[in-house]
């Protein structure tokens, strides 16, 4: 058996996180998603090979598979123009044809149980993974008859037939299925999407079984907040407090906590587990680190900084007095005293964000700002709920930030002062 991981977009709706790094390179606890997925393919004894597909900052992706331990079992095919799953199928094909049983995944999804492919590697037949989803509008919905056989799949209906969506998980014979992948015409979108591929298969009559995993156990990571959600997962399983690095005396640690190598906790400090502290690490004097937080290697949570709930990406500096409540922080950025971001509205709805020219709703009561790579904020910036900070950008002291900013930006208060001379 193969497997193959399609690691090849662009991210848009993920911006600005995926101006300076893949997808497949987003952390999860820290750690790569892409490695996610390779340690859980690095427990099927009998896959022979992995192809993964390529196209977007591709160079990273492979320096970073490489040092994975299986990263010489890997083989990289370059998608070239990203044209949908359906042609890095196609790439993988035309590539290595006479490939037989594959197990093909897409790599900007996230498990609770990652032993799912070692399952469902080991079912016969064709398979799609299927859960139970309160939105299925916005996934491609799976029709079934009463023995789980697939009838149909419905791509993001406005009345969804059923709750069953697809996971982007399968377990397919490609030889089976290669006239059809040969044959692919692109989408109502425009793209060559393998979902056509799985239809075209049922309607000349090859069968695949849907087998279903627990609702809640598969999240897409397709926007900011979905990075939050598959964090959070890894963190309600955290058990207990680990301490690699250095806890000062009258440092205060609750709940479960990880603290990596080379980390320093400084007195004063007040950590509210489940959190998860890289490597090299520095917290405190007087910080607070509330629950669902993960702080990732090489940055500086200052004195009096908060922290709720957020994900600070590699070398982030928030040296002192700064708010940072359920916003992703990506790597480099540094954050000037007073610096808040806001995660409430006042009216208590849920917080909206620009996604590819759309206003959509995060369905988060609470949730600050996503701020790209290599931020800078001067003293007293506050960002308001559901703003993005486009990478590179400069934010200059004393700005309220009501509107998403683009990368490689300097904004600045609008006001202006009028400096009237005293009286004598």
């Amino acid at each position: 058996m193969k497997a193959i991981l399609l690691a090849a977009g662009k991210g848009e709706r993920l911006q600005p996180i995926t101006e300076t790094r893949p997808k497949p390179l987003i952390p999860i606890m820290c750690k790569p998603l892409i490695y996610w997925h390779l340690d859980a393919l690095s427990r099927i004894k009998w896959l022979e090979e992995i192809y993964v597909v390529v196209s977007y900052m591709k160079d990273r992706i492979v320096d970073v598979v490489k040092k994975h331990p299986i990263g010489d079992k890997v083989v990289f095919i370059d998608q070239g123009e990203e044209l949908g799953t359906g042609h890095a199928v196609q790439r993988v094909v035309e590539e290595y044809g006479g490939i037989g049983n594959a197990l093909i995944v897409y790599s900007d999804l996230f498990l609770d149980d990652w032993d799912l492919y070692k399952k469902v590697s080991m079912i016969g037949g064709n398979v799609i993974v299927g859960m139970k989803h309160s939105n299925p509008r916005d996934f491609g919905v799976l029709v079934v008859d009463k023995n789980n056989r697939l009838l149909k799949i419905v791509e993001k209906p406005e009345n969804p037939p059923s709750n069953l969506v697809n996971t982007g998980i399968y377990k397919v014979n490609l030889d089976e299925l290669k006239p059809f992948i040969e044959d692919l015409k692109p989408s109502v979108r425009g793209e060559l999407e393998f979902t056509d591929v799985v239809t075209s298969a049922i309607s000349s009559g090859i069968d695949f079984t849907v087998y279903s995993i627990p609702e809640g156990s598969w999240i897409d990571i397709g926007r900011p907040w979905n990075i939050l959600d598959a964090n959070k997962m890894v963190l309600d399983k955290l058990v207990g407090v680990t301490i690699k690095g250095v806890v000062e005396r009258g440092a205060s640690i609750k709940g479960s906590v990880y603290i990596g190598e080379g980390a320093i906790v400084k007195s004063g400090t007040c950590i509210e587990g489940p959190v998860y502290i890289g490597e090299r690490v520095v917290v405190g004097p007087n910080a607070r680190i509330r629950p669902y937080t993960v702080i990732c290697s090489s940055s500086k949570i200052g004195f009096s900084v908060e922290v709720k709930a957020s994900l600070i990406m590699e070398n982030v500096h928030a040296n002192h007095l700064a708010y940072i409540g359920d916003s992703i922080v990506c790597e480099g950025v540094n954050l000037g005293a007073g610096t808040i971001t806001a995660n409430l509205r006042f009216d208590d709805k849920p917080v909206k964000m620009n996604i590819r020219g759309k206003r959509v709703s995060t369905g988060r009561r609470k949730f600050g700002s996503v701020i790209g790579g290599y931020v800078k904020t001067g003293v007293n910036v506050s960002i308001m709920p559901g703003v993005k900070i486009g990478s590179y950008s400069w934010i200059y002291p004393g700005v309220v930030v009501w509107e998403d900013v683009p990368p490689r930006s300097r904004y600045m208060a609008k006001t202006e002062y009028y400096i009237e001379p005293l009286k004598q």
